[in-house]
């Protein structure tokens, strides 16, 4: 599993301070809190219904080498059969086309011929394994100091959610041509190594990245960050950051 990075890009028509309203917020996007609990009544937890375990699934993954080997075992053993069938069967070590005995025979022999070359492939090609890569930064944590306690409550516990269930390990909100939240692995200032970059708003809005998320409508993502030339315009990412998903941009 290969470690991300989340950059949202949230542009508004007007500033978050002009929204905030002592009681009700009319324009900020709203966000839903989801909690979960397990009843202890009786001890009884969860009560849905279990998923099914594949047996034959975890045997194959459990013994890849053994099953992509299989063909060719399978056709060694067949090879094996029929010339062992033809030495004791007495019948002429020379293929006759008049003979069904011969025509099975050399049927026979294909199969296992391809039994073993296809034994063979897969044993050549292999899935590439995917390891977990550790950015190269330090752990920051900036939040916008004039954002409602709610919704810093609630962007943290969105920060949770995709850290504990993803392979997101940064995470940049840009509200309205500001960045609000910044958090997660950072890369590492050059002047002090324990100090993580900022992000530079006013540089990360005019580059091509930003522009691009703006016009099109659905989220981008970009698989191998590393091959990218936009990727000069996020400093504030580690230099290590493989792949980068910039979610739908929402006007409210």
């Amino acid at each position: 599993m290969e470690a991300g990075n989340l950059l949202g890009f949230i542009p508004l028509n007007q500033p978050p301070q002009r929204l905030v309203h002592s009681r009700r917020l009319s324009s900020f996007p709203s966000f839903v809190t989801v909690k979960a609990s397990i009843s202890s009544q009786g001890g009884s937890g969860y009560r849905g219904p279990k998923p099914r375990r594949e047996w034959i699934a975890d045997w194959v993954s459990k013994n890849d080498d053994l099953v992509r080997s299989l063909p060719i075992y399978v056709g060694g053993l067949s090879l094996l059969a029929v010339l062992f069938n033809r030495t004791v069967s007495g019948i002429a070590p020379v293929a006759d086309a008049s003979s069904s005995q011969s025509r099975a025979d050399l049927l026979t022999l294909g199969l296992a011929v391809t039994n073993i070359l296809n034994g063979l492939v897969w044993l050549s090609i292999r899935p590439k394994t995917i390891s977990v890569v550790n950015p190269n930064g330090v752990k920051c944590q900036r939040i916008a100091s004039n954002l409602p306690d709610f919704v810093i409550s609630e962007l943290l516990w969105a920060w949770d959610s995709l850290s504990d269930v993803t392979c997101c390990r940064s995470l940049v909100i840009v509200y309205d041509g500001k960045c609000i939240l910044q958090i997660g692995f950072a890369a590492a200032s050059s002047s002090n190594g324990s100090d993580a970059v900022a992000v530079d708003t006013n540089k990360l809005i005019e580059g091509s990245l930003y522009q691009g998320v703006l016009k099109s409508a659905p989220q981008s993502y970009l698989a191998n960050l590393s091959l990218y030339p936009g990727k000069s315009q996020l400093p504030f990412l580690p230099s290590n950051t493989q792949c980068l998903c910039f979610p739908e941009p929402r006007v409210y």
